[in-house]
């Protein structure tokens, strides 16, 4: 059993729900987040409201799931990314389960 992460911009999710039931994964989690990149000092500077960040709305999915559905993810994940007109990405990381009940 492994725990997959996916992270994408809100503006995603359809896509994200469509990537894990073409994976397989029938169940998963979800939940709102705030994404944030570091900008260059440059802009920072040229922000009106420089010491205040500002975050992409984005959500997260978790799963537990087996490997081989994972392989799968990955592989769609890695082909929607290969078509993507944006600079925000899909990304996933996976972590291993040493226990579960």
């Amino acid at each position: 059993m492994k725990l997959v992460i996916v992270t994408a911009v809100e503006e995603f999710q359809k896509e994200v729900l469509n990537i894990f039931k073409k994976a397989n994964i029938e169940n998963f989690s979800s939940s709102d987040i705030d994404g944030y990149k570091n900008a260059p000092s440059l802009l920072k500077a040229s922000n009106w409201f420089s010491a205040e960040k500002n975050g992409n709305e984005s959500i997260m999915f978790f799963s537990f799931t087996n490997k081989e559905k994972i392989d799968g993810l990955f592989a769609i994940i890695e082909e929607f990314n290969t078509n993507l007109e944006t600079n925000n990405p899909i990304r996933a990381v996976v972590l291993p389960v040493e226990r579960f009940i």
